[in-house]
């Protein structure tokens, strides 16, 4: 099932009303749901391969703190935080500034910065054992079969 965006965010913790989130795809909904998105958000860094590394550990230390609470709400918000971890680190890996396109909307040349591809990488890594984690896939399946 799609991510909702006609879901009243303000308004909902998703902690306490879990049936109502929808894991989406991708990172879809990362900065919308809380509490998850003010827990996680304040430690997710990129800029250089150690800021990269510290983030994404603390990052995937809450995905496992979350698994331990059962909560699988949380594990998936911190799998979307180490996901866009790697797809924006990527990016500013590949693109000067992070800026894939042009003013005109065509798309800027490669640039490759090695330091932003390092913390790439160092996200990737975490997002991979979150998103293949046994507990995580198997609460996921049942989340998307009681709730869609």
């Amino acid at each position: 099932m799609a991510f909702d965006y006609s879901i009243d965010f303000d308004n909902i913790d998703f902690r306490e009303q879990p049936e109502k989130y929808r894991v989406g795809r991708g990172e879809q909904g990362v900065l919308m749901v809380e509490p998850y998105k003010s827990e996680i958000l304040p430690h997710w860094r990129f800029k250089t391969p150690d800021i990269a590394k510290d983030s994404s550990n603390k990052i995937y230390k809450m995905f496992l703190d979350y698994k331990k609470q059962d909560d699988f709400v949380g594990m998936d918000m911190a799998r979307k935080f180490l996901q866009m971890g790697y797809t924006r680190s990527r990016r500013y890996a590949n693109y000067k500034g992070g800026k894939k396109y042009s003013k005109n909307g065509e798309v800027n040349e490669l640039h490759i910065d090695k330091v932003k591809a390092e913390s790439a990488a160092i996200f990737e890594e975490k997002w991979i054992r979150a998103r293949e984690d046994k507990d995580y896939l198997k609460l996921k399946k049942e989340h998307q079969k009681k709730h869609g």
